[in-house]
């Protein structure tokens, strides 16, 4: 009687700190859950200059609380061509523009500007962590820069995003149906998919906790524009099925292009590049 008394307390002690600590991990997950999907550096490893490209610093204030703004930073690559299409990039979570620099020149070499800038909390720009809507914010100051400031025709500009930014790039078509395309590459349908496939939070109230849910899949269906959908057969990260169902939802013009042994980082290969070139000529013309 003595041990199985024991036992009860034993067994209810442990309960109640299993409780305490479930709790405090979900309360964790809920305001600092942003940390496990955004991962910025301050130092710029490289500039555009290590290519020898042309470029101009850019400085765009984002209105936060309290009537103050935070600046962001970025560089404004212009193409040999003053009229030539215009790339809206929007770069992954990790690291910052200097890091991307080799992928913006890819697309520059085929004959366009790029502007390449950091969300808040990244490289240069100014501002605190970045969350789920500070990026949508952030892409929105970079499209106003670009129209209102640079007087630049939205239907020559052309979204671009890679992972992370595939979703900040859909969420901004979505809002501006006037630009020319949107280009997503190696990205994903939901962050509630991707906690999916990852498998590490089945035993967590996910639908309760996740604030920073980048609905994509959702967002793809009003898209009113030309839609290229990029993913790779070797992408560790996001599986190539992400990529088609993002292009199975599109509702208008769209392409879908397959890199055979493509990574989820690596740059487009020759013929990938043309095709890419194609679409955003027609896309522009």
């Amino acid at each position: 009687m003595v041990n199985n008394k024991l036992t009860w307390v034993r067994s209810r002690s442990f309960l109640k700190r299993f409780a305490i600590g479930y709790s405090l991990l979900c309360v964790a997950l809920y305001f600092q859950q942003q940390r496990l999907m955004f991962f910025p550096m301050h130092k710029l490893e490289h500039t555009p200059s290590l290519y020898q490209l042309n470029y101009q610093d850019v400085w765009i204030p984002v209105s936060k609380s309290g009537g103050q703004s935070d600046r962001i930073h970025g560089w404004w690559i212009p193409a040999e061509k003053p009229d030539a299409p215009v790339m809206l990039y929007l770069h992954h979570n990790a690291i910052n523009i200097g890091a991307n620099v080799s992928q913006a020149l890819q697309f520059h070499k085929l004959g366009y500007s790029i502007f390449l800038f950091d969300y808040r909390g990244f490289g240069q720009s100014e501002g605190a962590f970045s969350t789920e809507s500070h990026l949508y914010e952030d892409a929105q100051a970079a499209w106003n820069y670009l129209t209102q400031e640079r007087k630049l025709s939205p239907n020559r500009i052309v979204i671009y995003g890679h992972s992370v930014g595939g979703a900040i790039a859909i969420d901004l078509a979505a809002k501006h149906p006037e630009a020319a395309a949107l280009i997503v590459q190696s990205s994903f349908t939901s962050m509630r998919d991707m906690t999916k496939r990852f498998g590490v939070y089945w035993f967590l109230p996910i639908e309760l906790v996740l604030r920073q849910r980048f609905e994509s899949l959702e967002k793809m269906k009003s898209i009113k524009m030309p839609v290229l959908i990029m993913t790779g057969t070797e992408d560790i990260q996001i599986p190539v099925e992400m990529g088609e169902r993002l292009y199975a939802a599109a509702p208008g013009s769209k392409q879908l292009i397959i890199i055979q042994g493509g990574g989820h980082d690596n740059h487009l290969s020759e013929p990938y590049k043309q095709r890419v070139k194609q679409f955003i000529d027609q896309a522009t013309n």
